[in-house]
């Protein structure tokens, strides 16, 4: 008995840790109790019980990465495997430690809960640039201090709570054994690291990448509500270094930028809306290369590529030579596609601007009656796709889980043992839920079996085998689940009324010398298939990208309305005024009038034609259009960083 109690005194400093964690928690909820009282209004309109629920579950979740983040000094101070440790200095500092760092945590969450009703928002690093200037932060500071003066009295009973509640381990250095107590204490240390890295990352698989700010979404369903479910440490802590969206002075006034640029659309149909549906399908990593009809220049003309569907959907659907992503990473992708907005600087959904009021196609044709939803075969919340759905506004969403749970399908047996549902399985499901869904509907659908590692699922193993690249035979597989998809919606009642769209993400491995260079590595394709007959056909010889997607389904529908997209409606702008952006490592690639320039954000660094296709020779000052092309540039930047940092995504 005397043993089983000093091995159980020995997990004195592990219940320590865990308890005070806990008192932590306590008031991290707390606080977020006062914010939600202090700003009530901005969220009663749609707080039910149920919905206070999901977003105080999330608030738990980002509460753990802010709490472990601020507390692991402390942590590792308490768990060292030193047995001198065990005296009563060593642990009133431990404890000044903890209740200073929580102490502090607390006023930062107290501080948004008044500064929210300024901005609708947490506040992140951005706050040290926006008021560097100003010299009357303290009297405003003051007042605001006066007026909430509440504020003081619960910040104080709470961080007393703190210091009264804070646990110490009751144990005597001298009384221990320090061979044991180093290896009990290093063992409980070992055991807690991994549940340290999978909340602070928001997980434990590998789907899940380090949540953002943007992932507040996933439990929100306004943008506004975001504010209630971040806390103030986190938000600060996760914009630490990436505050790089810096407004340029292009242009001293609005007027003379709009008149180059603009992205508000106010759309001035000449027909009735069509009331057809949209189906944007997204294939990870489907770059042009792998296309066969795009590269008849390849390989003396003798080059067939990977996908013999989609060369034949080709041929009766509208597509464009010089297609291009707006960056390289799937969380670019999905906000260019369905949101018209490119990736500049950093990706959207991971900077401090991602809880923005932003629009989406989906956005602008729920107010036309439609029925939306965003399909993605992995589980719910991976990739930050939920919070993205969410936050554009598609009214459903279907995941890995909405799959399994589904009885017509084969559960879980169709994963594919990495990402999630194996593209042809989840490509007939995507299918029979648009049957089940009322027309007019618009669905975007993201693939996920051509990502890395590359695995063809065993019934293809032997018909796709490996061949120059470890991603061909799976973009082989690929292209057969989308012809095994068209053979199965050709059979439904809303196929002939639906326009697809079928692009990429990102592009990926590359074995041709073209699509390795830094405008090479941008190309996707940008394909229009309607099967009514109703749009054009035939490749164009002109420009198309991403974020061109949302206003030409909008313009070829009929849309009449106002909205926010960096991108043009390719059927009615002419083929010399098409242009595509992207920016890869500090440059920003501008490709218009047969050209693409790069350009700095000071200066032009170099511009190529686009039939030198290896980019080998720089005609800077040589080209006429070099100047209108900056000028052009310069105003599409401008417009993002003034709109992006001033939360002005919507017309």
């Amino acid at each position: 008995m005397t043993r089983t109690m000093k091995r159980f005194k020995l997990l004195a400093p592990l219940m320590a840790v865990l308890g005070n964690l806990a008192i932590a928690y306590a008031v991290y909820f707390v606080a977020r109790l006062i914010f939600l009282a202090e700003n009530y209004s901005y969220f009663s309109d749609t707080l039910t019980f149920g919905h206070l629920m999901d977003l105080l579950r999330g608030g738990f979740v980002f509460d753990t990465p802010a709490i472990l983040y601020t507390n692991a000094l402390w942590i590792v101070l308490m768990l060292l495997p030193i047995s001198r440790k065990e005296n009563p200095v060593y642990h009133k500092i431990c404890r000044w430690l903890f209740v200073i760092v929580n102490a502090s945590a607390l006023v930062l969450n107290l501080c948004d809960t008044v500064y929210f009703q300024y901005t609708l928002r947490r506040t992140t690093t951005t706050v040290f640039n926006e008021f560097s200037n100003e010299n009357n932060l303290s009297s405003i500071f003051m007042q605001e201090a006066i007026s909430h003066w509440y504020l003081f009295i619960a910040a104080a009973i709470l961080i007393a709570v703190l210091w009264k509640l804070y646990i110490t381990p009751r144990l005597d250095y001298r009384q221990l054994n320090w061979k044991t107590y180093a290896i009990a204490t290093l063992l409980e240390l070992l055991v807690l690291v991994p549940f340290c890295i999978a909340g602070i990352r928001g997980g434990w698989t590998r789907a899940v990448r380090p949540i953002t700010i943007s992932n507040a979404n996933d439990y929100c369903d306004r943008p506004t509500e975001a504010g209630l479910v971040l806390n103030t440490p986190f938000t600060l802590i996760r914009t630490i270094g990436k505050n790089l969206f810096e407004v340029p002075t292009y242009f001293k006034s609005e007027q003379e930028m709009e008149a180059v640029f603009s992205p508000v659309h106010e759309p001035q149909p000449t027909h009735e809306f069509r009331k057809k549906n949209v189906a944007v399908i997204i294939i990870e990593s489907f770059g042009r290369e792998y296309i066969g009809a795009y590269n008849h220049h390849l390989e003396n003309g003798k080059y067939k590529g990977y996908t013999p569907f989609t060369d034949s959907l080709i041929q009766h659907s509208l597509t464009y030579k010089y297609s291009y992503c707006n960056g390289r990473k799937s969380i670019d992708g999905m906000p260019s596609i369905l949101s018209g907005i490119p990736m500049f600087v950093e990706p959207f959904f991971l900077s401090p601007y991602s809880i923005n009021h932003v629009s989406g196609i989906a956005d602008c044709l729920n107010k036309k009656g439609y029925e939306t939803a965003f399909f993605h075969g992995a589980k719910r919340g991976s990739m930050g796709f939920l919070a993205f759905a969410h936050a554009t506004k598609f009214k459903d969403y279907y995941g890995r889980e909405d799959y399994i749970n589904d009885g017509q399908a084969n559960g879980d047996a169709d994963f594919d043992g990495w990402w999630g549902i194996s593209d042809e399985p989840f490509m007939q499901y995507y299918c029979k839920k648009m049957s089940e869904m009322t027309q007019p509907f618009m669905t975007a659908l993201f693939t996920l079996s051509s990502h890395h590692p590359f695995i063809v699922p065993e019934p293809y193993k032997d018909r796709f085998k490996e061949e120059e690249l470890p991603i061909h035979k799976v973009i082989r597989y690929t292209d057969n689940a989308l012809r095994r998809f068209f053979e199965s919606a050709r059979k439904q009642p809303w196929f002939e009324n639906t326009i697809f769209v079928i692009t990429s993400d990102h592009t990926n491995m590359s074995n041709h010398e073209e699509y390795k260079t830094d405008l090479g590595g941008f190309c996707s394709p940008v394909i229009f298939y309607d099967p009514s007959g109703e749009m054009e056909i035939g490749m164009k010889d002109a420009i198309a990208q991403q974020t061109d997607i949302m206003p030409t389904i909008l313009g070829f529908l009929g849309y009449d309305q106002p909205y926010v997209s960096f991108g043009i409606d390719l059927l009615n702008t002419p083929a010399e005024e098409t242009w595509a952006v992207n920016y890869l490592n500090g440059i920003y690639q501008y490709v218009k009038y047969g050209h693409v320039l790069q350009f700095d954000g000071l200066k032009t660094k170099a511009i190529y034609r686009l039939d030198d296709r290896l980019m080998q020779h720089n005609l800077i000052g040589k080209v006429k259009e070099q100047e209108q092309m900056e000028r052009e540039l310069k105003a599409i930047i401008q417009q993002y960083m003034e709109r992006m940092t001033q939360d002005r995504l919507l017309p």
